[in-house]
């Protein structure tokens, strides 16, 4: 049953339309539990590097996986496409603004290799760490098998928005329940922002669901199809339908609310708004390890007919370590990621993310403008 009534309109809330309200009790940051679960793999921190072409090649995955982390690299991307994705990418960075995107196109005309996927996830695994790999519903099929088969760990299925049930002129199109029990290792499946469509993708036996429509930087989705749900309004809802699918069968499902943030106050809200995890994109392609060069583009911006992102260029002015870990200087909230975390549960009184998914948000439009005043007028100086 829909949450809003045939006709009516239901409020809708992003990251700048709430604010955490701290508890009752405060904790250390280092007595706080911030691990992420993903079917039997037990990562450190819950944050997830997003399956760009340029963001994650083995050797970022690698080096998230040194870390403690885990990073999704794209089958349907360039570094299944090119022997040599180096010179791929270097192309599309090379591009004009206004060209970026047919280069791309034509980069992804370019057919996916089989063995170039055995060759990645090969190498990722040779360096040590959990082997994620994404693909579309439309090519899972095919290329699940050959990713498994050379080790990976985990498969995502991922595109714009991901069902358990769809309609199509396929006469056995991609059916979850099947998947999960051939492939046998988890498969997380999004994007989705609503109850009963990620109960019924949990009802399909998936170890994870991606949360959200649209909300990236480099996604246009939003704008092309119109659809999308702000992502803390989003996160809530899909918590609620983990909960009630634990409450009926004892499997917990985690949710990890992906793209949107901007800082570690973004983080924390989705966290506390329901999350187990999220997933970035733009914030790592800020990193010296990613291997655009701080360029960063969609998944869909490659799409034939219907490109739905955009390259823009974030900048590389952090490394990877810093961007977690710290330490910084900056007073933004873009580095020290898991710190932000850790501090903030901490003042909510919450030792793990579960008890951090009790803390209260309140809807606060004035929380990023109230007594800043000067903040704002410094930092119009500075885009002027």
């Amino acid at each position: 049953m829909s949450l809003a009534t045939y006709g009516e309109l239901r409020a809708a809330y992003g990251f700048d339309d709430v604010a955490i309200v701290p508890g009752t009790i405060t904790v250390n940051p280092e007595f706080i539990d911030v691990h992420l679960n993903i079917g039997e793999f037990n990562f450190s921190f819950p944050v997830v590097a997003a399956a760009l072409d340029a963001v994650v090649d083995a050797g970022f995955a690698i080096a998230m996986g040194t870390h403690g982390g885990l990073a999704v690299m794209n089958l349907e991307g360039l570094q299944c496409r090119y022997d040599d994705a180096t010179a791929a990418i270097a192309e599309v960075v090379a591009a004009g603004q206004d060209d970026s995107a047919a280069v791309i196109q034509r980069l992804t005309e370019a057919p996916i290799k089989e063995e170039l996927i055995g060759r990645r996830v090969r190498e990722i695994k040779e360096g040590g760490a959990v082997c994620a790999v994404s693909c579309t519903p439309a090519q899972t099929k095919r290329l699940a098998p050959i990713a498994v088969d050379a080790g990976a760990d985990i498969f995502v299925v991922q595109s714009t928005v991901t069902t358990a049930r769809h309609i199509s002129r396929s006469a056995r199109g991609l059916i979850f329940e099947e998947l999960v029990e051939n492939i046998r290792v988890p498969v997380v499946v999004g994007n989705t922002v609503g109850y009963e469509a990620t109960k019924e993708l949990m009802e399909t036996g998936i170890a994870g669901v991606l949360v959200g429509v649209g909300p990236g930087a480099i996604c246009t989705s939003r704008e092309v199809l119109g659809v999308g749900v702000p992502q803390v309004t989003a996160t809530i809802e899909c918590a609620a339908a983990r909960d009630q699918f634990f409450r009926e069968t004892g499997r917990y499902v985690p949710v990890i609310t992906d793209g949107g943030m901007r800082n570690g106050g973004d983080i924390c809200k989705a966290l506390a708004a329901g999350a187990d995890g999220v997933m970035l994109g733009t914030a790592f392609a800020r990193t010296e390890e990613a291997p655009a060069g701080g360029y960063a583009w969609g998944m869909s911006t490659g799409h034939a007919e219907l490109p739905r992102g955009v390259r823009i260029r974030p900048g590389v002015d952090t490394t990877l370590d810093r961007l977690l870990f710290g330490p910084t200087s900056r007073t933004d909230g873009t580095e020290n990621l898991v710190g932000a975390i850790r501090t903030c549960m901490g003042v909510c009184g919450a030792q793990n993310i579960h008890e951090f998914h009790e803390a209260e948000l309140v809807v606060a439009p004035s929380i990023k403008t109230e007594g800043k005043s000067l903040q704002l007028q410094y930092s119009s100086r500075l885009s002027a």
